[in-house]
């Protein structure tokens, strides 16, 4: 459950403690606490085992407020401090998001793993010093991409998917609404160089379920739209976006994300996602099922054999946290590859640029 289930900055699901090492094997450290999301990282990391060593902000106003979730974390004086510290294996960090990859590549060049916040990087120009970054130092750039790996329908309809439940995945449907809370957002919020804009933001979610559920390595923007709709007081932010996607195998992906979520709903967002398999279908209700619960995770299968439906929350966990674990100790790839968080990275930003260029064409054409 969020620690606020109306607040999406504050989503941090909390699971069942299954450690994969021994206390004191995996120490991490968080940095730049920009986004509550970094709580939801924390969890999942502390659920499977790691050590929390240090914390770091260059805010004491955040790094107070970090504290009483997680009382007596040692206090880093500065970044340096963390960077420095050799039994640190792993940085968990939620910086803005236009400074997550320099971060990343500080990191990494320190010798440690990175594991940040979604959007892990917004421009391709970023995202060609991250894929140099790993190449000449070996380490790992993470990204947290929570409507997937860390809802427990998400992940239950990956592991049913792979078993061939619903066939050959030929089409992926994500809806990613969310609700806006202009007055609790940061400065940096507003800024569309900062965030990339709501492709990046929320969009790379969508796009990587995509390519997880579908099996995909690699794909291409058929269509993106991002629009202004209704928020003039805040021009520097999309609060509406769909993309359309195509895999070589002729998989195909259209979702849509908003700011738009009405206040009487009691969680930040409905969001869903349906899967078209050849012999079947999958429905992930993430967060609520309307009218019907307030409770997330629930999971619909239509197939042959007819109709089920699953309540899964507290019943299936998290196990991305403890596989991303072991793959730093044992340098693997089970949790998630290397190419599969660029790709959904390289796709999301694709998508914001052809949306932007075609809404700077329309504004161009319609100017007399």
């Amino acid at each position: 459950m969020a620690s606020d289930r109306r607040e999406g900055m504050s989503y941090a699901p909390t699971g069942p403690y299954r450690p994969v090492v021994a206390a004191g094997e995996f120490p991490f450290a968080v940095a730049h606490l920009e986004h509550g999301h970094v709580y939801g990282q924390v969890n999942g990391l502390l659920e499977a085992g790691a050590t929390l060593r240090w914390v770091y902000d260059p805010d004491p106003a955040k790094v107070a407020a970090f504290q009483q979730r997680y009382p007596d974390t040692p206090v880093a004086r500065d970044l340096d401090e963390v960077l420095g510290d050799e039994a640190v294996a792993l940085v968990a960090a939620a910086a803005v998001p236009d400074e997550r990859c320099a971060l990343g590549v500080r990191v990494m060049e320190a010798g440690k793993d990175y594991f940040t916040d979604k959007a892990p990087l917004t421009t391709l120009a970023q995202l060609d010093d991250a894929k140099a970054a790993v190449a000449r130092t070996g380490r790992k750039y993470l990204a947290y991409y929570s409507e997937r790996i860390h809802t427990e329908a998400g992940v239950r309809a990956g592991e049913l998917i792979a078993d061939g439940a619903i066939g050959r995945v030929i089409q992926v449907l994500g809806l990613g609404p969310h609700r806006l809370s202009l007055p609790s957002r940061p400065a940096w919020f507003f800024d569309k160089a900062r965030t990339g804009g709501i492709l990046i933001d929320l969009g790379c979610h969508q796009i990587e379920q995509f390519l997880a559920y579908a099996g995909a390595t690699d794909a291409e923007v058929v269509a993106a739209r991002a629009e202004n709709f209704a928020h003039p007081e805040a021009p520097g932010i999309d609060d509406f976006g769909e993309a359309m996607l195509r895999a070589p195998d002729g998989a195909s992906s259209y979702f849509r994300v908003d700011w738009f979520t009405a206040d009487g709903l009691p969680t930040w967002g409905d969001g869903r996602t349906v899967v078209l398999g050849t012999d079947g279908t999958i429905e992930m209700r993430k967060y609520l099922d309307l009218t019907r619960s307030d409770q997330g995770d629930h999971l619909f299968l239509v197939d042959h054999r007819g109709v089920r439906h699953w309540e899964l929350a507290g019943q299936v966990g998290y196990p991305f946290f403890g596989q991303l674990i072991l793959d730093c100790l044992r340098r693997t790839e089970s949790a998630m590859t290397q190419a599969h968080v660029f790709k959904a990275a390289e796709l999301s930003v694709r998508a914001q640029a052809w949306a932007d260029e075609r809404r700077a064409q329309a504004q161009a054409q319609a100017r007399p």
